[in-house]
This record gives structure tokens, sequence and C-alpha cells, in this order.
């Protein structure tokens, strides 16, 4: 990272930022051709007779329409899609979006200098913590490296996002602020917030124009901590982020009235840099078993976690560390990135502070004690209880696939992203049956506030591989040949999804253009095969990779019946991250997770045997 940055001196973080290309509207007929191409999987002829009548249908008349409607709108903007996929995707949900949308996960550190260990937790947190304020002075001086695919500069708006960033709910949609600025622009929030046993603190990370040092932080944490061990708990009205956005926004107007403080306070909190969660568990963690420690970041204590603030810190009793961000203003490659930065500093200080142990004569923290009366005890109750409830039917596996990674796939000429999807495919073949719809993220930044783009991992070819993998009669030189089939096309979507040619958020972009026009629902949309094969939200295998660097991360499924499924690449391993509702019977993320990795064992041997 410091020679990345020496080599960036030159390079500011947003400076191509006004450079970078508009997002483009791909064109309406390889769209609708791609579309058709992705439902066949799971259409019998008939259906898929139908579904063609209708796409050809909506070709030559209400598509193309609404396709120069949409050409219209892109004309006016850097990227058409922005605006449109926050509320969709976002903020018109009203689900509760703490476990349901927020993504979650453990920092590696346990790997290196910092096994779990009791007690050390305010130590190392005060070393995290400060590690973490470096980065938010590198974003400010504009000094963190510009993504790049190779030469071509990548957009890092969401990293305007990180710190100072939250979400306010609405009645009937939510709205984000950032308060973030960067030091050309002007002052920025310095201060951060500190959640423990219900009560909430704040405290100024700036002294005499400085940063404060792990020292310095240490004295502020065990303050807080000893405060909130030694005297009853806190209303813990963090807890009411949790609840059904609906609900929150009506629970905040009413504390609002209740105080012209209460605002105050919340302000400071969504102002705040970023959130400090003291947890008080010790979840078990092994190099063999992540699987509690990732739960937990997700999943623990709502008084304990802004749920809408877009950079949690998790810190646990035995000196383990996580995060739990909103997704609406930010995508997890954000995180992945300040998380490597902070991984690496750990590391090289062997997971010390080597400075002064001084501590300068800095203010205690501040608490900020709200205004509350029984209505709003009841509604933190009831968001508490609603909360625990769902958390305990979210089952979360992490295993660790230690035979081989990215070093043995790449010697093989396969890229280990489509091989683990593809082994994915498999794998829910054999536990189902079926095909599984699978949407895979794929990342549009190529282009002015690009973020993702659906791509969809279920193909002809991936299907007709997996039902020669069941078929005895298949030679292993056959299956090879469909798998290395199913290895080009998948490659192939890929760069076209993230070159700004895929067709789901294209088509998104027509439905929502009939609907502000008023018009009914074009019939592809209600066409049972749409969400068949995942349209709408309706993915059965909702999947993304993590990334090549250390870090963690899960999401719950997005249907009921469906499988969250992330996965992180090493040299020598792969590490997988798979998540289920309990209450649906026929999904279990432990068995998919065994089966995925017989499915990876299973390649490999087809790559080493079939030429023989």
């Amino acid at each position: 990272m410091e020679n990345q940055l020496a080599k960036s001196a030159e390079e500011r973080t947003f400076q191509y930022q006004d450079s970078l290309p508009s997002l483009p509207v791909p064109s309406l007929e390889e769209s609708l051709k791609k579309y058709l191409e992705s439902v066949k999987p799971f259409a019998n002829k008939e259906e898929y007779k139908k579904t063609e009548g209708i796409v050809q249908k909506f070709q030559d008349g209400i598509g193309r329409k609404l396709h120069q409607k949409l050409l219209e709108r892109a004309k006016g903007k850097r990227n058409w899609l922005e605006e449109w996929w926050l509320n969709f995707a976002y903020l018109n949900v009203r689900l509760p979006s703490q476990l349901n949308v927020n993504f979650a996960g453990p920092g590696l550190y346990f790997e290196h200098y910092w096994p779990p260990k009791e007690g050390t937790h305010l130590e190392r947190g005060s070393i995290y913590l400060w590690h973490n304020l470096n980065y938010w002075q590198l974003l400010r001086k504009e000094k963190v490296p510009v993504d790049k695919s190779g030469n071509i500069p990548l957009d890092m708006n969401q990293f305007r996002m990180l710190f100072s960033t939250c979400r306010i709910p609405g009645i009937s949609r939510d709205s984000i602020k950032s308060y973030f600025k960067t030091e050309s622009e002007g002052h920025s929030p310095t201060h951060l917030t500190v959640l423990c046993r219900g009560r909430v603190f704040v405290f100024d990370t700036i002294q005499e124009g400085c940063l404060i040092t792990p020292p310095e932080i240490y004295r502020q944490l065990a303050y807080i901590h000893k405060k909130c061990h030694s005297e009853p708990d806190g209303p813990g009205i963090a807890a009411l982020t949790s609840e059904e956005r609906t609900q929150w926004a009506k629970a905040r107007e009413y504390l609002i009235s209740l105080d012209p403080e209460n605002l105050t306070m919340l302000e400071k909190i969504q102002s705040s840099l970023l959130v400090y969660s003291i947890e008080d568990s010790s979840p078990h963690v092994t190099p063999g078993n992540y699987s509690q420690v990732t739960a937990q970041t997700l999943t623990g204590d709502p008084t304990v976690r802004w749920g809408d603030k877009s950079y949690n810190l998790v810190s646990f009793s035995n000196g383990v560390f996580g995060s739990s961000c909103d997704h609406a203003p930010l995508d997890g490659m954000v995180i992945v990135n300040i998380n490597h930065y902070v991984d690496q500093k750990i590391f090289e200080n062997e997971g010390r502070w080597k400075g002064s142990e001084k501590v300068r004569d800095i203010s205690l923290p501040e608490e900020l004690v709200f205004t509350v009366d029984d209505k709003i005890l009841n509604d933190i109750n009831q968001a508490k209880a609603q909360y625990l409830k769902q958390a305990s039917d979210l089952q979360i596996v992490v295993y660790p696939f230690t035979s081989f990674g990215k070093k043995l796939t790449k010697k093989k000429m396969l890229h280990p992203d489509t091989f683990i999807q593809l082994a994915l495919q498999l794998a829910y073949y054999r536990l189902t049956g079926c095909p599984g719809s699978c949407y895979e993220t794929a990342m549009t930044r190529y282009f002015y506030h690009g973020r993702t783009e659906t791509m969809r991992s279920c193909t002809v070819e991936a299907l007709r591989w997996c039902q020669s993998m069941q078929d005895p009669s298949t030679s292993f030189l056959e299956q090879q040949q469909k798998m290395l089939q199913a290895f080009t096309k998948h490659n192939k979507m890929m760069k076209d999804c993230s070159s700004g040619k895929g067709f789901d958020r294209h088509l998104l972009g027509l439905l929502l253009i009939a609907k502000e026009e008023g018009l009914p629902v074009p019939e592809l949309f209600t066409d049972p095969l749409f969400s068949k094969s995942g349209g709408g939200g309706n993915f059965v295998l909702s999947t993304s990779l993590i990334g090549y660097l250390n870090m963690l991360g899960v999401v719950a499924p997005m249907v009921h019946n469906g499988y969250g499924f992330f996965y992180h690449i090493r040299d020598d391993r792969f590490v997988v991250i798979c998540s289920t509702w309990k209450s649906c019977p026929e999904t279990d993320a432990e068995k998919l997770v065994l089966l995925v990795f017989h499915a990876l064992h299973d390649m490999m041997q087809l790559m080493n045997t079939a030429h023989l």
C-alpha cells in the first residue's frame, strides 16, 4: 500500500471522476436476445415459445417506445441508472434493512497477530480504530490510490460514502445523507460514535490539529467500557434502526417531537465518521471454521449497531473485529479496500502500537442521553424482538476449501471466479435436480458512478455440463468439453456486463419508464418465466466474489427459499460463505457448501484426467 501511495503521489483519489465515460444504454435487440437466452434453462419448449412471442411483441411495440424514452433520459444524465437503482434496490424497500440488506463480515486479523484472546479488545480496538482513521485522513487528502483495471481508472465515488454517511428513514422512501468532504472541499466532521450496552457516546478524533493516538483512543474506549459495565444499561435507541423502515421513520419522528435535543443527537450520530460497536460476546473462530464470527458481525446485538450507518466497526470481547455496513450508499469493494489497508498496517506493526505512550489532556467522551418515554421504550423492545426473531432464523456457514486455490486454477488456464460459479451450479443441480437461477455481481465502475450489473451464471452451457456430470454414460472428455464451453460463455458474459452490455439493468430501466409514464406493466415482466429465471429480484442463488484480499462478507439470501453465496479467493484456498433461512425446509447452507467442495474436486479431476 505504501508503494502504491508513493506511486500515486501525483494522482488524486477523485481526479478522474469528471473524465469517466457516461453509463451507456445497450441496444434493445441485444438486450432482449440475451434475456431470451437466459430464460432457456428454466423453460420447456412450449413455455419458451410463449416467452419468445411475448419478447417479440415487446420489441416491436411498447418496448421500442420505452427504449426511446430511456435514450432521451440518458442524454441528460451521466448515469441514467444511478438514482433509479438507489431508490428501487434500496431506499424504497420497506423490509428491515439491517438483516436483509446490510453486508457484514470479520477482518481476518485473527489469522496473524491477533488470535482470539479475552481482555485484548480495548487495546487492539484502539489500534484498529487508529488505522481506520488514518485511512479517513488519506481519503480527505485524496491520497487513496485510484482503483484501476489495467491502466483504466475506475469510478471512486463510493469511497465518498464510507465515512460520515448515513441513511435516514422515510415513511415511503429513505434518503442518504453524506457529510464527508475532502480537505480541498472544506470542513468534514471529525467525531465518531461509540455504542456500548444500549448507550451512545461521541468523541473527537482530532486534537491540536492532529489525529489522536492509540493510547489516547484507548483511554476514551476504556472510559466508556468501564462506565457501561458498572452502571445500568441504556435504553438501546440504536435498536430502532433494525426495525421495518416505515416503523422506524415514525418512531424517529416521534422521538424528535419529544425533545428537539433528540434531533441534535441523531444528527451527531448521522454525521459521525463511523460507529464503533462494543459487543460483549466472544464468537468462536478457528482457521477451519469462521461461521460464528461471520454470523455475529451481521446478527449481533441490535442495541450496539446503527444499522443505517455506512460503516459500523464491530469489536468483540475476545479481540476479534469486523464491520457491518448499509449497502445503499456503497458496495463491498470499498470495505475490502479499507480492510486491506488496515490488515497490512496491523501486520507490518506486529499488531502493536510502536509510538509514544503519552496521553494528552483531551476531553472525555460525551454521552448522548435521549429523552424517551414509555412509547419509545416499547418501540425499542418491539424492534429488538422482531430483530432477534429474524436473526435466529439465519443460518450462516463459512468454511475454507484448502485442497487448491487460484494458483492451480490459473495454471489450468481457468478463471478462479468462473471455477467457483460453475461448481456452485453443479452443487445446486445435484442438491435439487434443477438449474438454479443465479445472480453474480458484475461491476460497472468503468463508467461514471457505475456500481453493478447482474451477471446470470445459470447459462444453457452450464446446465448442459451439469446434466452431463450426472449422466454415467457421458465420457470424461465430453464432460470436460461441456465444462470448457460453460467457462467460455461465463467469461464472455462477465466481460459484456462490466462493459455496459448487460441486460438486467436495461430491462429495469424500461420497466421504471413505464411506471413513471403511468403505463400498464408490460407482459414481459408478468410472464412467469421472468421471475422463474430470477427477474424482479427472484434469484435463488445470490452470489458475489468478495475478492482476493483478506476479508469475508455475507448478505442474507435474496428470496426465502434461496441462498446467499459469497467467496474469497486466495492462492491456495477458497473461503466460502453461505446464508439461508432456517425456516425454509428445502434449503441447507451446510449441505450446499459441502456439495460445492465436492464439485470443485470433480472439476479439477476433469482437468487432470480428461486428456489421458
